[in-house]
């Protein structure tokens, strides 16, 4: 009947959401969200990437790819309030050394590395340099079932010599099992066993386990929790943030307001043709433990031949 005081429930509806939309959400959307997560209690608010403007196009993208100083202060104003605030930026597809400015100068409160097992150094780099701006840092490491546990060791102990705060264990194929889930996230709890840092899961939705995983390894001591509104994310998307602040139980978190946002904003984005969740063809991405990018290309043609997608990633494999 008691509640642990280190989870921090983090929403990353805006910035994985928006690679279903190249993040073309309103100023509305993204308002009414931002209030509603400070209504609910929710800890973190992950606004999406600040990418390199060098590397990706403007007019491809909507303001949440990059996530400028000044659009983040017309939704949140100074943010005096207890939700932090949170940015993505990816190993290679960054200009960290120009374009953060030192915490005390942004609304910004966390900035999340994303990086692969072999970009670990180049990873490092950054969380220096963003913990010396004054920065919380956290490190994603991504397609972590790819990963032989020797690496995954190597990585771990790479990380808990630097300043990061959260490592997080990322199950970006959405092909992991409660029962591997926990084995690595015990993993990772071992690792930081002796230092201040914490551990986040980060779940995607293929075989409909991101909920169950996400509460599994919560209960081996992971704290960092992602997930989204109705789950929406990267194709099958992430674990639902109704699903997770309801079972926490928590007087912190308040269900209500959520709904409340549910009723008004998600149809109108289904409408538009935004498309993300749990199909066959995800599943299958799911259980060959690969990167969706074909299903979502399946999704894309609106394509319905199950059979013959699946023998095809079988007979490629």
């Amino acid at each position: 009947m008691s509640v642990r005081d280190d989870i921090r429930v983090f929403d990353a509806t805006i910035r994985d959401g928006g690679l279903c939309n190249n993040f073309m959400f309103t100023d509305e959307f993204v308002s009414a969200l931002y209030h509603t997560n400070v209504r609910c209690g929710v800890d973190y608010m992950e606004f999406g990437y600040r990418a390199d403007k060098r590397v990706f196009d403007e007019k491809d993208f909507g303001k949440w790819k990059f996530c400028r100083e000044e659009d983040l202060r017309a939704i949140v104003g100074n943010n005096d309030t207890d939700l932090k605030i949170a940015v993505m930026a990816d190993v290679g597809r960054c200009n960290y050394k120009a374009d953060f400015l030192p915490r005390s100068e942004s609304v910004i409160d966390m900035v999340r590395v994303a990086c692969y097992i072999h970009q670990i150094p180049a990873a490092l780099e950054m969380i220096e340099h963003f913990h010396a701006l004054g920065y919380e840092t956290a490190c994603n490491i991504m397609a972590i079932s790819q990963v032989t546990t020797a690496q995954i060791k190597q990585a771990l102990s790479m990380l808990c010599s630097s300043s990061v705060d959260v490592i997080y264990l990322v199950d970006s194929f959405g092909s992991l099992y409660p029962e591997n889930a926990c084995e690595l996230a015990q993993l990772y709890i071992d690792a930081v066993e002796n230092t201040d840092k914490k551990i986040g899961f980060h779940a995607h939705n293929n075989q409909n386990l991101a909920f169950a995983n996400t509460i599994e390894t919560l209960s081996y001591g992971v704290s960092y929790l992602d997930a989204t509104v109705q789950a929406l994310g990267r194709g099958a998307g992430n674990c639902s943030l109704e699903l997770l602040l309801g079972f926490l139980r928590n007087p912190k978190y308040s269900l209500y307001e959520l709904l409340k946002f549910i009723e008004k904003h998600i149809p109108a984005l289904r409408a538009q043709g935004v498309v993300w969740g749990y199909d066959l063809q995800y599943m299958f991405t799911g259980l060959l433990n690969r990167h969706p990018k074909e299903a979502i290309e399946f999704t894309a043609d609106k394509r319905g031949d199950y059979f013959e997608f699946y023998r095809s990633l079988t007979d490629h494999d």
